[in-house]
């Protein structure tokens, strides 16, 4: 195993981003699951004795958009690995960068940037988040005034023991949306507008007929939605969330005052919709974020099944 200092780009705070463990080995098993695909990789130790490497990758769809198939990897094939390892412990796991099979062939879990030139008529289609849009959102997140209630929470949280993420239970509405690596699909309706996040397979139902929201209705992780038009602009309005641990951020919970503006509008030359949110929570925020992020019209993309996995979560 060789280590050297690299400029690594995971945000996953489990792993050493500093570090990369290189490594040749023979694949023993691809575990083609959700949340985190795992190719189970066999080395051979200093004391010439078997170990076992534990990668973790993307997700299914990710995974499939870069090429990778269910049997991609086969028991006995010879792998080159390239991946952070993991931080502070003694566990020979690692998340994959890079992996070159023995004829060349390089499988990766990096974001697939699109380079559509398709222009769309209106909001309906496959939309892709811009990664660089996305990046400054996540910025702009990470430096939210808090509470002290939010504070304590967040400086307490512990991914592997509290995070409902690792339970297979989704990221509330804007974030599960907000995702380089996944895309969402609109689907605008007379009555209704339908939003799809292929991350976890959540569908949204935001009602265009007027009604405004229930009282002492049951709370749900998206919250009940209601829309309209403001010129060519769908505004979705969004209450009633139920309490979710990270749902304004990392470690940062969420509670019965959420509330949700979303913007969606084209852009003038239809490649993109302009995706404009405001979140309030007074239990756990200071003030609203207010943020924007860009989505890529991206027809020649499919919206792949998310069936997640509690046994391959954490």
């Amino acid at each position: 195993m060789i280590a050297a200092p690299v400029s690594g780009h995971h945000s996953e705070a489990g792993f050493d981003k500093t570090t990369i463990a290189a490594f040749e080995g023979v694949v023993t098993e691809l575990d083609w699951r959700n949340p985190h695909v795992y190719v189970l990789v066999e080395t051979t130790g200093a004391d010439s004795q078997p170990v076992q490497w534990r990668v973790e990758t993307s997700s299914t769809p990710s995974l499939s958009r870069r090429g990778w198939t269910p049997d991609s990897l086969q028991p006995g094939d010879s792998v080159l690995v390239r991946g952070h390892p993991e931080r502070g412990t003694d566990r020979n796991y690692a998340l994959l960068l890079a992996l070159q099979k023995e004829d060349g062939t390089i499988l990766t879990a990096a974001p697939l940037s699109s380079e559509s030139n398709a222009r769309a008529s209106g909001l309906s289609g496959i939309w892709k988040p811009d990664s660089a849009t996305v990046a400054e959102f996540h910025r702009r997140v990470s430096s939210l005034p808090l509470t002290e209630k939010g504070a304590a929470a967040r400086d307490s949280f512990d991914y592997y023991s509290e995070s409902p993420v690792a339970q297979c239970i989704a990221h509330p509405a804007p974030w599960v949306f907000n995702s380089e690596l996944y895309v969402n699909e609109v689907d605008v309706g007379e009555d209704v507008v339908i939003l799809h996040s292929e991350y976890f397979g959540v569908r949204r139902t935001v009602y265009m007929d007027g009604r405004g929201h229930p009282n002492d209705a049951e709370r749900t992780l998206q919250g009940h939605s209601i829309g309209s038009w403001e010129d060519d602009t769908l505004v979705v309005d969004t209450r009633l969330f139920a309490d979710h641990r990270i749902g304004n951020g990392p470690g940062i919970p969420s509670g019965a005052q959420r509330h949700v503006i979303e913007r969606l509008t084209l852009s003038e030359d239809g490649t993109r919709i302009i995706y404009d949110m405001f979140v309030e929570d007074p239990e756990y925020l200071i003030e609203p974020l207010s943020a924007r992020v860009e989505w890529l019209y991206v027809p020649e993309l499919q919206r792949y099944g998310y069936d997640c996995d509690p046994e391959v979560s954490s």
